[in-house]
């Protein structure tokens, strides 16, 4: 699967920070401890079934700035995306509009890709769709099912594969979340709570047996196709190792997907942990009310540049909340985002002295590396655009210039 673009990031002068982030395992903010090269990173992609709205924009513009910030602190990045390009809202949304599914699925990932060259958003080295990576997939069942972690349903219709929960001692490390929570959201989230034959409850799906109008490979124990959790478990393995720094997504993926996608790769692969960090972005709102498909009240990227809002302006707006909370996108935000770049770059024009530029690419610095701070990015930009900035010196405004591009994925 090709991806898109890579955007131009020049190296900034000066010292960098190195980077903090906050684990949902851990629920601590820890430093990023990269070893050897390169830090491996796997950011969960889209179920393509509809365009890009402003939460999808959040979470990939948020591990954006993670992969940003690691290469400014020297660091090598090796950046893995999934596409879940075969799974059932996909197939229920085309037999809705009375299209293909593979032709909607195509749409939408080439819309995706247009999003994410407009908000200038790091590609992935590998950008992999599950119909890609079926044989992996298999490979991994079965190694859950020769290691007992997995069995088959005693169904000779449908005889699907599940992962068990117990395969895993630690499993529930990653959402800390009660028994009570975890079937909450698994009944919530796509999971299949009532299937006869399964061991427990909470047991995730790794192959789904062929049920007629669906598509299907051939493997060990029949033809099917790959469950969700364990398409990311592979996908992510293959490319980076048994262990690798950073799992990202948004906070709904905390359970079940995050959860099981580690546990089938530590039980398949026999590793204590699957990822060193477990990043989660909080969910956007419009208006009051938490964006989604089902309520109709989302927010397209495509459509607000067509209104004639530029990419950098939309990226402030996201900076305008700390990524972790929940939090809400209106007129009010994407205006104040307009207006505080229409200031910089006012300010950019008498950017002051070079020392000044130094101090506040120094705090930008600061703040990105604690946690992605960048509501505490954006007041520091305010103050030096309102304050006493010295004389003029062309390397400040070059060295501003810069890092708002490199650092933020700000044109200025």
């Amino acid at each position: 699967m090709h991806t898109w673009p890579q955007p131009e990031i020049q190296p900034v002068p000066g010292a960098s920070v190195p980077l903090q982030l906050f684990d949902s395992a851990d629920r601590a903010v820890r430093e990023v401890k990269v070893d050897g090269p390169q830090a491996g990173v796997y950011v969960c992609g889209i179920t393509p079934y509809d365009s890009t709205h402003l939460g999808h924009a959040a979470t990939y513009v948020t591990f954006d700035l993670v992969n940003r910030i690691l290469m400014d602190n020297g660091h090598g990045v090796h950046y893995v995306q999934n596409i879940t390009d075969v799974d059932d809202p996909l197939f229920e949304r085309a037999k809705r509009d009375g299209v293909d599914w593979r032709e909607l699925g195509t749409s939408q990932i080439d819309l995706f890709r247009s999003d994410m060259d407009l908000l200038e958003v790091i590609p992935p080295r590998d950008y992999v769709g599950a119909m890609e990576a079926v044989d992996e997939i298999i490979e991994l069942v079965q190694k859950l099912l020769d290691r007992g972690a997995a069995y088959v349903v005693d169904d000779p219709e449908y005889p699907d594969v599940y992962a068990s929960i117990e395969a895993t001692e630690q499993f529930g490390y990653e959402s800390n979340y009660s028994r009570e929570e975890m079937e909450k959201f698994f009944a919530e989230r796509g999971g299949d709570p009532d299937r006869a034959g399964k061991h427990n409850p909470l047991d995730a799906l790794l192959w789904r047996a062929h049920r007629d109008g669906e598509p299907a490979w051939k493997s060990p124990f029949g033809p099917g196709r790959p469950g969700w959790h364990v398409e990311c478990s592979a996908i992510a393995t293959n490319r980076l190792g048994k262990t690798f720094e950073i799992q990202g997504g948004g906070s709904d993926l905390k359970f079940p997907h995050h959860e099981f996608s580690a546990a089938h790769a530590e039980a398949g692969l026999g590793v204590d942990r699957m990822a060193d960090f477990y990043v989660h972005t909080g969910m956007i709102g419009l208006d009051g009310t938490k964006m989604s498909k089902s309520l109709g009240n989302l927010v397209f990227v495509h459509k607000l540049v067509e209104q004639g809002v530029e990419p950098s302006a939309i990226r402030i707006g996201i900076y305008a909340g700390h990524y972790r909370s929940d939090r809400d996108w209106s007129d009010e935000v994407l205006a104040a985002a307009q207006q505080r770049l229409t200031t910089w770059r006012e300010a950019l024009e008498h950017a002051g002295s070079r020392e000044r530029a130094e101090e506040l690419v120094h705090d930008i610095r600061a703040a990105l590396a604690n946690d992605l701070d960048t509501p505490r990015v954006l007041e520091s930009l305010d103050e030096w655009a309102a304050g006493e900035r010295g004389e003029d010196d062309p390397a400040a405004q070059q060295l501003v210039t810069v890092a708002l591009r490199s650092l933020l994925g700000v044109r200025a």
